[in-house]
């Protein structure tokens, strides 16, 4: 089986409210002792002719959080001894694309504490949130089928009626990482309820919304 993390990489232990401890431990063990850690999400949108839109991450199978989750366009862990900075690094290893650093807007940081329904792992991350509008096509990406199924292109209208309960579906577009076709999908409210009808992703999409002109 392909892993689509590297359970030996180090991250700096921090306290819940961001300091750090001094210690660093690996991935695994840090989410064997639930630790607190830090990591990046960074949300993807862009207007097309059809209107505002949004990137969604569809996670891959062998990911040892949530795996086959939608979440935020990209998100990753910041390495031991590493900056958020350095953490971007993340989106061209996961969509294949290079963005300026300059393009990233922070929003807000959020500290989750979850133990995700897997045995054995408990997460307890502050994330630092980014925006990043793109308007270039879906088949311009290239996800990478180590890290994550594909993306999933969405109006943002659409999928903001999800996040907050309001229907029970929409459609979409699926970029699939492995093969590089791209298929409608549908994303459905009762297979987001453990992860898109949050708070989290009501108040980012609400950030999109308000860029989006919506």
């Amino acid at each position: 089986m392909q892993l689509a993390q590297d359970p030996n990489e180090y991250f700096d232990v921090v306290t819940e409210e961001g300091e750090p401890t001094g210690i660093s431990k690996r991935r695994a063990d840090v989410h064997r002792d639930g630790d607190w850690h830090r990591a990046v999400h960074v949300w993807f949108y862009g207007v097309d002719a059809e209107g505002p839109f949004v990137l969604l991450n569809l996670r891959g199978r062998n990911k040892d959080t949530s795996p086959l989750a939608l979440d935020p366009t990209v998100g990753g862990h910041l390495g031991a001894g590493e900056t958020v900075e350095d953490a971007f690094r993340e989106v061209f290893e996961e969509i294949g694309v290079h963005v300026d650093p300059e393009r990233y807007e922070f929003i807000f940081r959020r500290r989750t504490d979850s133990e995700n329904n897997v045995p054995g792992i408990i997460d307890r991350e502050l994330q630092d949130v980014y925006l990043v509008r793109d308007d270039r096509p879906l088949a311009a990406y290239a996800p990478n089928f180590a890290e994550l199924e594909g993306l999933v292109k969405v109006g943002v209208a659409d999928i903001a009626t999800i996040f907050r309960s309001e229907r029970e579906s929409c459609q979409g577009l699926l970029l699939n990482a492995e093969t590089g076709d791209i298929t409608p999908y549908t994303l459905l409210g009762e297979g987001l309820s453990s992860r898109g009808v949050t708070p989290y992703f009501t108040r980012a999409i609400s950030e999109i919304e308000l860029r989006s002109g919506l």
